[in-house]
């Protein structure tokens, strides 16, 4: 197989037909070229979508109270619904649910808080949240840390401020750890900053947003035993939908609520749709490799062919070979390798050809802040496996060509002309 004459041979045969070769390798080259570039693009753009989403937590169930539109229980509608902490206890026993976030907040949901610091007054968004937020909505920590359980326990009256507060209340490049800024009367000292992974008016308002530990805001802002809405991290091996309903089927058998009652609550789902933004980009995949392998297809199908052309021109050379003692898997085993090695020559030109086009692109991309598409490339599992079907592609191509020149006769092929 490593025989240095039969490398040296099948290098003579490429080259007294390079046309011939060159057109061969091109059907190849172009099919690993479009199954890398595609496979980049599209994995480019799957990671534009989930960036696109920012600080929004893919594995998340939002939850929140409204009024309920149906009698139960002796119970009249247009009862609004008010979540307690021991909600918080229920949703958590939930199967699928793997933390919990309650939250609250001073004013509206569009609506800020004057916050002073010195001689400096602000309008910023003032939220009640637990160590576990972070992991429910992404933030990046700038300075400082977050607040954690002992905060929680012992009602510390700390925040963590986000990049926008920072900017007005502060000179700049004074640092904002250990300061101290008052709300609604209550002075609070700052043990961090944070800045969102979001974009647009929801990156905006997160980072002028001042987050205090959530005991912390229901003592300080007399919101005892109440919880505004939940945000609850949930586990990708059960279906979101599912967690999604049995959460609201706790919350509706505490509060007695009619089953039927679809007003009661609202939910948004981010779990279900990023597992269906999941499903697509799966299916995009697909299709990519479906296209790679019928491309790839024809690609061998020209090496099959151009190989049985060759056979039949080496016919006479074949007997000769055969009548001095060449074995037929020898004679195999020679097709083969030369299908193997146009084969692969020819991929391994196209898989840097698309390294080199997509690299290209990812240069021109970074230029474009907005681009929808982010960090095309290959990845080297997928480049391995294009490979390895690129190897299986090349003995495919050479079964018929070497069963050809393994059934030459060596008297016939000498009167061959």
């Amino acid at each position: 197989m490593f025989d240095l004459d039969s490398w040296q041979e099948i290098w003579s045969t490429l080259r007294k037909n390079k046309l011939r070769a060159v057109l061969t390798a091109c059907g190849v080259f172009w099919g690993m070229f479009m199954l890398m570039v595609l496979l980049g693009l599209g994995a480019g753009l799957e990671r534009g979508v989930v960036r696109s989403l920012g600080g929004l937590a893919l594995h998340s169930v939002y939850v929140w109270a409204q009024r309920t539109s149906l009698p139960y229980r002796g119970l009249q509608p247009g009862r609004y619904i008010k979540f307690t902490n021991q909600d918080i206890v229920e949703i958590g026993r939930v199967p699928g649910v793997r933390y919990v976030a309650p939250r609250l907040q001073l004013g509206g949901w569009r609506e800020g808080i004057n916050i002073t610091r010195g001689p400096k007054t602000g309008n910023f968004n003032v939220v009640g949240d637990v160590p576990e937020f972070p992991l429910v909505e992404p933030l990046v920590q700038t300075r400082g840390r977050f607040f954690n359980a002992r905060d929680m326990a012992e009602e510390r009256k700390m925040v963590v401020v986000g990049e926008a507060v920072t900017r007005e209340l502060f000179e700049p490049g004074e640092d904002p750890i250990g300061a101290y800024i008052q709300v609604k009367g209550v002075n609070f000292r700052i043990v961090g900053e944070v800045k969102s992974l979001k974009s647009g008016d929801e990156g905006e308002k997160l980072s002028a947003t001042v987050f205090v530990p959530f005991s912390t805001f229901q003592t300080a802002f007399n919101y005892k035993d109440r919880v505004g809405w939940f945000t609850v991290g949930t586990d990708p091996t059960y279906p979101a939908v599912w967690v999604e309903e049995s959460i609201k089927q706790a919350l509706a058998e505490k509060h007695r609520i009619h089953p039927a009652d679809n007003q009661a609550f609202g939910s948004f789902n981010a779990a279900d749709k990023f597992e269906k933004l999941q499903g697509l980009f799966r299916g995009i995949r697909w299709f990519v490799w479906l296209v790679g392998a019928l491309t790839l297809g024809a690609g061998m199908l020209g090496v099959s062919n151009i190989l049985l052309i060759t056979v039949k021109e080496r016919t006479k050379e074949i007997g000769i070979r055969k009548a001095l003692g060449a074995t037929p898997s020898s004679i195999v085993l020679m097709v083969v390798k030369e299908s193997v090695v146009l084969t692969v020559l020819a991929g391994y030109l196209g898989l840097v050809g698309a390294v080199a086009a997509l690299e290209g692109f990812a240069r021109f991309l970074a230029t474009l802040p907005e681009a929808p598409v982010s960090r095309p490339g290959v990845d080297l599992k997928a480049a391995l496996i294009a490979q390895s079907l690129l190897i299986a592609a090349g003995l495919i191509a050479a079964i018929m060509p070497a069963r050809h020149a393994a059934r030459v006769h060596p008297v016939e092929a000498l009167r061959s002309e």
